[in-house]
């Protein structure tokens, strides 16, 4: 496999948005980034500064449409990022078998999510979609208007800056199937971060385990918060030695996963979650937790497939 970090190209601001953190990402990594456009994605209307000009005539609208995409996505991100090696490909396919197949050349892929505003959330696309319900390789979602300055903490004098240390690295942690690699990924993200890393482990228990009324026992409640704590260390444990370097917070707490995630998104740098590599009747598709919180999540979300 050739190493690199791919980004899917499709000139919308969420696509360029994800190819800017994808140049970082590439930068952190020490590896080349490649830039990909499908001819059959579908264009967006994209006007950058200095206008455009036309196709000439005879010409494929879609393939001079994509090649200019790439040539001034890469200008401005080789001047932009120094040091940063770049190659660009053009694909005459759909979008997600042309995406699918460059994930697997790849360390990673990146690819746009559209905001929503407010609080409502962002809206992932189902190209995007499609990707990471079946990609094999790790991929990352990134919203419009993410930037290099939404990585780090703000200065002293509260503004947005990229002096700073980062925010925390969160990962998503299921104890009842915890995966390596996806625990792996987030201390790696750590690291090279020189970030915190924050692991939530939340669960939910039946109904029927509340008493009358609806209230939990509080001592039963403390009992399994004790054992879920001794599980999460346990399983981290190992990690924390392979990865000294790391400062580790453990979090285990109640509540629906994919909210506590949300949550802790608005502080992150980045988040981490997996997707079991299982199919169903009608296809791959991903779990309700990871899908809720690549909908939400005001951070990066890397989607870590697994068995």
């Amino acid at each position: 496999m050739s190493r690199n970090v791919t980004a899917g190209l499709d000139g919308t601001p969420e696509s360029l948005a994800a190819a800017d953190w994808a140049a970082r990402e590439a930068l952190l990594r020490d590896l080349p980034l490649r830039l990909v456009h499908a001819w059959k994605w579908q264009p967006y209307t994209y006007a950058p500064l200095g206008g455009a000009a036309l196709p000439a005539q005879g010409e494929d609208p879609e393939r001079a449409w994509g090649e200019r995409v790439l040539r001034e996505a890469g200008t401005t991100l080789t001047r932009r990022h120094d040091g940063l090696r770049i190659r660009t490909s053009e694909v005459a396919e759909e979008a997600v078998p042309a995406l699918l197949a460059a994930a697997e050349r790849s360390d990673l892929l990146v690819l746009g999510s559209r905001g929503l505003g407010g609080v409502t959330g962002f809206l992932l696309g189902s190209v995007a979609l499609a990707v990471v319900a079946r990609a094999d390789r790790p991929v990352v979602l990134v919203r419009a208007g993410e930037s290099a300055e939404s990585e780090h903490l703000p200065d002293a004098t509260g503004t947005a800056s990229t002096t700073t240390p980062y925010r925390d690295v969160v990962l998503g942690l299921d104890l009842k199937s915890p995966d390596d690699g996806m625990i792996e990924f987030a201390f790696d993200a750590a690291v090279r971060r020189s970030a915190a890393l924050r692991v939530i482990h939340s669960w939910t228990l039946p109904p029927y385990y509340y008493g009358y009324g609806g209230a939990l026992d509080p001592e039963f409640d403390a009992q399994v918060a004790a054992v879920a704590k001794r599980r999460l260390a346990g399983t981290l444990q190992p990690w924390r030695e392979k990865f000294p370097g790391v400062r580790v917070t453990e979090l285990a707490v109640t509540g629906g996963a994919g909210t506590r995630l949300v949550e802790a998104s608005r502080d992150a740098a980045l988040v981490v979650v997996g997707r079991k590599s299982r199919r169903g009747l009608v296809g791959s598709h991903i779990g309700p937790v990871t899908h809720g919180v690549l909908h939400h999540a005001s951070a990066p979300v890397a989607v870590v497939p697994h068995d």
